[in-house]
């Protein structure tokens, strides 16, 4: 063990930060603000080939909330955490089949856009203002405290004396590059951060599992924590499991987990926002494939550490019990796998764990700045503070400088909010918890709004208003539900308010803004199929071995 953070990991760390920001800063400058369209700062110009979108998908996705907060939900519960990545695999499959072709065809830059041409501006206005506040008060924030908490636990003296001053930093270091170059910049640096995070995440493990081992050997300690700590190797939770109100069992596969999944895949600007910026159709369909493919990788990466963690904690070994237990007594679950870099690994590979580390976490706020900004920039700012900006007018450029200015307001906010979470347990289940009070309801309106074409404007701000109520009544209930199953119910008692509200609204036998679809939209290529039925084995395979 080598506990200190040692020059040398200073330098490399160093060293990664003057290439990101020097990376996005040299990407954004390819071509000057006043050159830029709208469709080139918040879309790269819809020039991004598959294996960009792919690797930027990831590197949006994978953030503090994963490797802190998922690795601290493995060391709560095991590896039936995993299941949110692992279905993730098969819903980018969804989305890049039936979604995409939907959402090109319209040709937009934003979902809210979306949501105006399919229901109505007052709509699109409702969801736009919700989305600022999800994305500023609960995403930005969660991020740069986990990362803060993080990089305060492995170079600090873990009392969080750091946390402040990394959560400005990261927050800057993001900012550097991703407010002056848009998407173009974000998405590009992302290749060299995905490629980071996997590798950090991939040294975090074996080494984890090095110490772990009685023999010192890979597989040794792959056995001992199968023996050690058997009951957390499954997918499936038992109903007696402590756990299980978080990772309902079977309920996750069929039920909410589908919620969460769809929603956050499919109409989440920030991470949405790459496919709409591929070249064509079928570069957004095989980036989001290869996306699925990376997804699988991710939880032998982000989970199993922390089950490492707990089965030292058990142990009692390598002082796990002084460093993840509370002054209180409570488990500081999230503490695991920043406690794990301290302390299990070696100088020099120490800087580079970090920077990965950096990497997730930059990456994740550079695309949430970025997504933010748009939906201010092109649905609340141009279409009632600056409706007669077009871009044939030469004045696009002032949206663009909009978007820049608003994403650093946002960062300015969550970087003040973001210190006042330290109190919450398991981060990466507070996110899901309170993101599935509202994207129950949303979900429903999109399905809805996207394959009936009965579906009204009437029906979906009805439904919308109505799922919050309904998602509180089901949370606090004097019958405990896993807030899973909270999300579940939800959306389903939405869709049937929405259908419900349609009908008796509807006075043609279709909506006016009902969307046509055809067989032929929903076709997709050989390498396509090839893809998506690798991936289905692939999750046939896993849950088989760990349910």
């Amino acid at each position: 063990m080598n506990p200190a953070f040692h020059t040398l990991d200073i330098i490399i760390f160093a060293a990664y930060l003057l290439v990101i920001v020097g990376l996005g800063i040299w990407i954004s400058r390819r071509k000057k603000n006043r050159d830029k369209t709208a469709e080139d700062y918040f879309l790269a110009g819809k020039s991004l080939p598959w294996w960009t979108i792919g690797a930027s998908l990831i590197a949006a996705n994978i953030s503090a909330e994963q490797f802190i907060g998922m690795s601290g939900s493995g060391f709560a519960g095991g590896f039936a955490v995993a299941s949110y990545e692992f279905m993730a695999a098969l819903t980018l499959i969804i989305v890049a089949k039936f979604f995409m072709p939907i959402f090109v065809k319209q040709g937009i830059f934003t979902i809210p856009e979306f949501v105006e041409k399919r229901y109505s501006r007052q709509l699109k206005t409702i969801l736009a203002v919700f989305w600022l506040g999800l994305f500023i008060f609960v995403n930005l924030t969660s991020v740069l405290y986990l990362g803060a908490k993080a990089i305060d636990t492995i170079i600090g003296t873990g009392n969080g004396s750091l946390i402040i001053p990394a959560i400005v930093g990261l927050g800057l270091i993001a900012a550097l590059y991703s407010i002056t170059g848009g998407l173009s910049s974000v998405a590009w640096t992302d290749i060299l951060q995905v490629f980071l995070l996997v590798l950090g995440g991939v040294i975090t493990t074996v080494v984890a599992l090095h110490y772990v081992s009685p023999n010192g050997t890979i597989m040794g300690g792959i056995r001992h924590i199968g023996e050690a700590a058997g009951d957390r190797m499954h997918l499936i939770l038992p109903k007696d499991n402590p756990e299980y109100h978080n990772l309902p069992g079977i309920a996750m596969l069929i039920g909410g987990l589908w919620v969460a999944n769809l929603y956050y895949w499919g109409f989440n600007q920030y991470i949405i926002q790459r496919a709409f910026a591929a070249k064509s159709l079928k570069e957004a369909q095989k980036g989001l494939t290869f996306a699925a493919f990376l997804k699988l990788l991710i939880p032998f990466i982000v989970v199993v550490p922390g089950i490492v963690a707990y089965v030292m904690y058990i142990e009692g070994s390598f002082g796990a019990v002084e460093a993840l237990t509370n002054a209180n007594g409570s488990l500081n679950n999230d503490n695991a796998y920043p406690w794990l870099i301290s302390t299990f690994i070696p100088v020099g590979l120490k800087g580079l764990v970090l920077a990965a580390l950096a990497a997730a976490i930059i990456s994740s706020l550079a695309s949430m700045l970025n997504s933010a900004s748009t939906i201010y920039t092109m649905d609340i700012y141009k279409p009632y503070i600056a409706p007669k900006v077009k871009e044939k007018t030469g004045q696009e450029v002032s949206l663009v400088l909009v978007g820049q200015i608003s994403a650093a307001l946002f960062l300015v906010i969550a970087i003040f909010i973001a210190p006042l979470l330290g109190s919450v347990g398991q981060m990466f289940q507070y996110i899901q918890e309170y993101t599935g009070l509202v994207s129950p309801g949303i979900l429903a309106l999109f399905l809805l709004g996207l394959f009936w074409k009965k579906t009204t404007n009437k029906g979906a701000v009805t439904g919308v208003l109505i799922s919050i109520p309904i998602a509180l009544a089901l949370k606090f209930l004097p019958i405990s539900m896993p807030f899973i199953d909270q999300m579940f119910y939800t959306c389903v008692l939405t869709m049937a308010v929405i259908v419900m509200v349609s009908l008796c609204t509807c006075d043609e036998a279709d909506d006016a803004k009902g969307i046509p679809l055809t067989s032929s939209m929903f076709k997709t290529t050989t390498d396509f199929h090839i893809g998506a039925y690798a991936i289905m084995v692939l999750l046939v395979v896993i849950y088989s071995v760990f349910w």
